[in-house]
């Protein structure tokens, strides 16, 4: 599952992380080739391998308070939070067989 309707508000965001168990942040621009290349990869990890996480895309450059209340500064960066609680942070070269690995693991915990 895509959602953009939660960028621009730190409240929204925070409610929304809250009430899922499993959401993952993607934080890139339009202008990052490596991020550009990247999410659509991401995007099928989620929807093929790991179905109940909820992605969110956030651009970088209309959203700055959110990447500063999260760090997110470099792009990509990956956040992945397990019940409210961020478990996994990737930057910059992002492998997604590791990314897998290291979702996989929590995943199995709280949906299997």
């Amino acid at each position: 599952m895509i959602t953009n309707n939660l960028n621009n508000s730190n409240e929204k965001l925070s409610t929304f992380l809250e009430a899922n168990n499993a959401v993952l942040l993607y934080f890139s621009t339009n202008s990052c080739s490596v991020g550009e290349a990247l999410e659509p990869k991401v995007q099928n990890l989620i929807t093929s391998t790991f179905p109940k996480i909820k992605f969110i895309s956030i651009d970088l450059n209309n959203n700055a308070k959110i990447a500063a209340k999260f760090s997110a500064f470099v792009e990509p960066t990956i956040l992945v939070f397990f019940e409210g609680k961020e478990t996994i942070r990737r930057s910059r070269n992002i492998s997604i067989f590791e990314l897998e690995d290291a979702i996989k693991r929590p995943y199995q915990l709280i949906f299997e």
